[in-house]
């Protein structure tokens, strides 16, 4: 039996790698941080097949002693301060996180787990204000925030790893991938959470940033396929995985108010725009210009094609299909909450 470590297990990505782990019959470890409230987060369903280790990404020690514990095979670092708005507002935190925590969970492997193989979590947002479209391995990288910064220190630590030690390091660069299990406070979900409790009526509206910024966005669940995928090849590399397809703000506004039974029509431009249910005419969308980035990324679209002829992997679901799942699920929970409240 295989034994991985994943960092980050009750996030989005690990939650759907541990259950695609579990399944091939792999022996699955979590490092998790200490808190005064357990949480298992998206994990809590599966939390008894699952081995829980504390351990913290900025202390090398505690690294150490949990690589001793699980024995890994393969180790994969999902954990990170994945919100790029707040690491504007907690860059340090971030750097030691995203950036320094990923020198030391390497340091730890080469110390005491020299042979697992590793995956690092990269980000198209390190591409940034890009330097050419569609952005593949090769393209120059311009992060655009401390979160894009920080990762691009992980991504080049990693691949100095590999090089320096001949350690099996590899990443993914991965483009947007969202879920049922995204949290509330990323864009995707905010959408599709605003349309189901708008539908339901739980709130007025969703205030939404720059509804130009375009994005690549895939499914989770499809995602984490590529990282299992990096790790049996016989050499170690870096890799792209995106859909190949950009849509922006606020195309994805509406594709999920179109799911929740609700046409947008756009009124107004800049930050007086808003989106108006077409029926009722009542304002469903509004532009609030205290949600804008201080340096934007306008435009991300990723080439998948060393990914799909090396790897073997492609991506599965639609974008429709995806935005249909979340707003679905969210439909799910507003109704939990109008039982809730007895409505």
């Amino acid at each position: 039996m295989k034994r991985a470590l994943i960092t980050g297990i009750t996030g989005q990505d690990g939650s759907y790698l541990a259950e695609l782990l579990l399944e091939e019959g792999y022996e699955v470890y979590g490092i998790w941080r200490r808190k005064s409230v357990i949480d298992y987060g998206n994990v809590d369903h599966i939390k008894e097949r699952l081995t829980f280790i504390y351990a913290d990404m900025t202390d090398v020690v505690s690294l150490i002693a949990a690589v001793k514990a699980s024995r890994p095979d393969e180790v994969y670092n999902l954990a990170a301060q994945s919100f790029v708005a707040t690491s504007w507002e907690q860059p340090i935190t971030t750097a030691d996180i995203d950036a320094l925590g990923v020198t030391n969970l390497l340091e730890a492997i080469r110390i005491a787990a020299p042979e697992a193989r590793f995956y690092q979590a990269s980000t198209s947002e390190m591409f940034g204000l890009v330097r050419e479209t569609p952005q593949t391995e090769g393209t120059p990288f311009y992060p655009r925030s401390p979160y894009g910064v920080a990762k691009l220190y992980g991504h080049w630590i990693t691949k100095n790893y590999r090089e320096s030690y001949g350690m099996y390091a590899c990443s993914g660069i991965l483009f947007n991938h969202e879920s049922e299990r995204r949290g509330k406070e990323f864009v995707t979900r905010k959408i599709t959470s605003g349309a189901a409790r708008v539908k339901a009526g739980l709130q007025e509206r969703v205030e939404l940033g720059n509804l130009e910024a375009k994005r690549d966005w895939g499914y989770a669940r499809d995602y984490v396929k590529a990282m299992r995928l990096m790790l049996r090849q016989e050499k170690a590399d870096d890799y792209v995985i995106a859909t190949g397809e950009t849509r922006s703000v606020r195309e994805f506004a509406e594709t999920a108010f179109k799911c929740a039974g609700m046409e947008i029509e756009w009124r107004g431009s800049g930050i007086n725009e808003t989106g108006v249910d077409a029926e009722t005419g009542e304002t469903r969308v509004r532009v609030n210009p205290a949600l804008f980035r201080p340096a934007e990324v306008d435009l991300l679209l990723g080439n998948p094609a060393k990914a799909e002829s090396k790897l073997g992997w492609m991506r599965e679901t639609p974008f429709e299909e995806m935005v249909r799942r979340m707003v679905a699920n969210d439909e799910e929970l507003a109704r939990r909450e109008l039982a809730a409240k007895g409505r």
